[in-house]
């Protein structure tokens, strides 16, 4: 599973100019997840969502997780990240998992989330959407659960 996560101040997600998820404080998470991602990928992603440290503390330091602050999640599913554009001009998705694989897990890790006491919003999966957001920092990581980065 590869993720971008992304320190915001707010986000929301649009499908067919209605707002189906946003968030205050928080992370926006792009979610893509390849061919052979698992039940450890899953969880690997879900303990770095939540206990990274990359909100500030009272010394403006990043010392401080999701679980630290109590901020919110928004949780959306973007294939294109497995996307490979090594050769030639169109990307190649042949890493990215079958649709009903990745909707699986995809839908677990939101229900980790939540379970671990995390408010997640979300986009639709495989639905054509607009994500706005205000980057808080900006603060961006690329998390690969095959590469353990």
């Amino acid at each position: 599973m590869k993720a971008v996560v992304q320190r915001v101040t707010r986000a929301a997600v649009r499908v067919e100019g209605q707002t189906v998820g946003q968030i205050g404080p928080g992370l926006l998470v792009l979610l893509g997840v390849a061919k052979g991602d698992g039940e450890t990928d899953r969880r690997y992603l879900r303990d770095k969502i939540r206990a990274l440290r990359i909100f500030s503390d009272e010394q403006g330091k990043m010392n401080r997780s999701l679980a630290d602050t109590g901020g919110s999640v928004l949780l959306v599913s973007q294939f294109t990240l497995l996307g490979r554009t090594s050769k030639g001009r169109r990307p190649s998705f042949d890493e990215a998992a079958p649709p009903e694989e990745a909707r699986r897990l995809y839908e677990q890790l939101l229900t980790d989330l939540r379970d671990s006491g995390t408010h997640v919003e979300t986009g639709i999966f495989a639905a054509q959407m607009q994500v706005e957001l205000l980057n808080d920092g900006p603060v961006t990581f690329v998390i690969d659960s095959r590469s353990g980065s």
